[in-house]
């Protein structure tokens, strides 16, 4: 498996730290029993959701994070009533955008898709891109 945006493999996978859970539910699934590759989409998107949460970035009045680009490389299936933990990090930050990496993994601790994206801080209002305050920066780096 070898993903663009990934180098080393085992480098990148060792850096993420932030994970939710998500069990793949029967509606998931497709006619031969594994989880539609649409679906991979939604639990990328909980798992940002979650992750801004977590760091104090979401539900700021007035800008919101808008998805710019959004891809996933499916690396193994998975099946109905699964755990699936979803791995989320920033990889990059600019003025108004954060390139976000994703990692998802079995039970068995197992890669099943790996992922990243692109998120742009928009004003509601203007429709506009917004940059990033320097506390902003801080919170996206970890600090």
């Amino acid at each position: 498996m070898k993903a663009k945006y990934i180098e080393d493999l085992q480098t990148w996978a060792s850096e993420f730290e932030f994970s939710v859970e998500v069990q793949v539910r029967f509606s998931e699934t497709d006619m031969f029993g594994h989880v539609n590759n649409t679906v991979v989409f939604t639990y990328l998107e909980f798992a940002r959701i979650e992750y801004l949460k977590a760091m104090g970035l979401m539900g700021k009045e007035g800008d919101i994070p808008v998805v710019a680009d959004l891809q996933c490389d499916y690396v193994r299936q998975m099946y109905f009533d699964e755990k699936i933990k979803v791995y989320v990090k920033i990889a990059q930050i600019g003025s108004s955008s954060v390139d976000i990496h994703y990692l998802g993994k079995n039970e068995k601790g197992e890669i099943v898709f790996t992922g990243r994206g692109t998120i742009v801080q928009m004003n509601v209002q203007t429709g506009k891109g917004v940059p990033f305050t320097e506390k902003e920066k801080q919170l996206l780096l970890g600090k």
